[in-house]
């Protein structure tokens, strides 16, 4: 039995792989490719490929006799940013800011230990580099992240913090715990949080708590906009950041009251 398990999550790993290997090499990548990525038999990555096509996760592309990621994959993706979208009423307020602002708008939450983007809007004119809705982002690079974790107790921040690490994204991200829990006193103290650089370059942002029906911080709203505008603008983004905020909570609470009214 233990050694049958063992082979199917052997069998797992590689197909896994195999799709982390076409999705890396885009459209049309060969088997033969993929074999030698890989440093697998050839014959077993064709048997890998055609399971993978057989269920959707691949394509067998005609054109350019190759492989090429599955539409299941978009569907599972479509699924996850179903699961972790906002209440409609959040939607309404995040278009609303993204148009007042003229400034990217986004919701941040927990899923599990992870700091996801559950709603994000933008345009062309107002893009918000590396906000992808359903997306993990790193939570102490990311003024949306650091508002959720300023509103953990003790434990909870330590296991998430154990979870996703500190890993630098830029030489301006926090470079350990104990700057971070410096930064999280001023924005537990301020009511807000502020990014500059800390995720990407050339892009800075402000985000605030979000309350759910029992006071607790449930989610955070942002905006993030090109470094050379924050300065002058940063005060006028964190207001109305904060006025969107305030109107997202309220719109928790009567949601949750809906929910349960009878």
């Amino acid at each position: 039995m233990a050694r049958e398990e063992a082979s199917a999550g052997s069998s797992v790993l590689r197909a896994l792989r195999v799709v982390d290997a076409v999705a890396a090499a885009g459209d049309g990548v060969t088997a033969k490719a993929i074999a030698r990525r890989l440093g697998s038999p050839l014959p077993t990555i064709y048997r890998v490929l055609a399971t993978l096509v057989e269920e959707g996760y691949l394509v067998r592309m005609q054109d350019v006799r190759g492989y090429g990621l599955g539409y299941r994959v978009a569907e599972l993706h479509a699924v996850l940013t179903a699961q972790v979208a906002p209440h409609p009423a959040v939607v309404a307020i995040l278009q609303e800011l993204h148009a007042d602002a003229r400034a990217a708008s986004y919701l941040a939450t927990f899923r599990d230990v992870d700091v996801v983007i559950a709603h994000v809007e933008q345009c062309g004119a107002h893009p918000g580099p590396g906000l992808r809705a359903g997306e993990p982002v790193p939570a102490h690079a990311t003024a949306g992240g650091k508002v959720l974790l300023a509103g953990l107790d003790g434990p909870r921040l330590a296991a998430v913090v154990a979870h996703g690490g500190l890993a630098r994204s830029t030489r301006r991200t926090l470079p350990d715990r104990r700057a971070l829990d410096r930064e999280l006193m001023r924005i537990r103290s301020a009511g807000a949080a502020v990014e500059v650089e800390e995720y990407e370059r050339g892009v800075a942002g402000v985000a605030v708590p979000v309350r759910g029906p029992g006071g607790d911080t449930s989610a955070a709203i942002g905006v993030v906009v090109a470094r050379s505008d924050f300065g002058a603008r940063r005060w006028d983004l964190e207001d109305a950041v904060r006025v969107a905020a305030v109107r997202a909570s309220r719109a928790l609470v009567v949601g949750s009251g809906a929910a349960h009214a009878p």
